[in-house]
C-alpha cells in the first residue's frame, strides 16, 4: 500500500514538474497577472480567464525568456485571433500597405424608389 502511495505522489509531483515547464506556467511565473490589452487584473479565483497568446501566433515557437508570449484575458484573445483570421482572409492586420477591396453592391441604393412607390 505505501509502495503505491510513493508512486503516485512520485507521479503527481513529475506530472507538476512537466507542467511547469510548460509555456503557460512559465509566462504566469514571468509576468503580472494582467490583460495586456484591456489591463484587467486576475487572481488565483480567475486565473483560468487569462490565456498566453503567442505573439508571432506559432505556438511552436517557445523562446525561454518568454519574448513571444503576451498573457491577454479570454476576450482579448479571442478578439486577437479574430482580427488574425480577417487578415489571413484578405483584411488588415498591421499592414497598411496591404489593399484590401471594398464591397461594391450597395443593397439600399434604391430603397427612396422603393419606399415613395409604397407611400402612392
Amino acid at each position: 500500500m505505501s509502495d503505491k502511495l510513493d508512486r503516485v505522489v512520485a507521479e503527481a509531483r513529475k506530472n507538476r514538474e512537466l507542467r511547469e515547464k510548460g509555456y503557460r506556467e512559465q509566462a504566469l511565473k514571468m509576468y503580472p497577472w494582467v490583460c495586456g490589452r484591456c489591463g484587467r487584473e486576475f487572481n488565483r479565483k480567475n486565473i483560468q480567464e487569462l490565456t498566453v497568446h503567442h505573439k508571432d501566433h506559432n505556438h511552436d515557437y517557445n523562446p525561454p525568456d518568454g519574448s513571444n508570449w503576451e498573457l491577454l484575458c479570454i476576450y482579448c484573445h479571442d478578439n486577437e485571433h479574430s482580427r488574425y483570421s480577417d487578415y489571413v482572409r484578405g483584411g488588415e492586420y498591421g499592414d497598411s500597405k496591404k489593399q484590401v477591396s471594398s464591397a461594391t453592391h450597395n443593397p439600399f441604393s434604391d430603397l427612396k424608389k422603393m419606399l415613395d412607390k409604397k407611400n402612392q
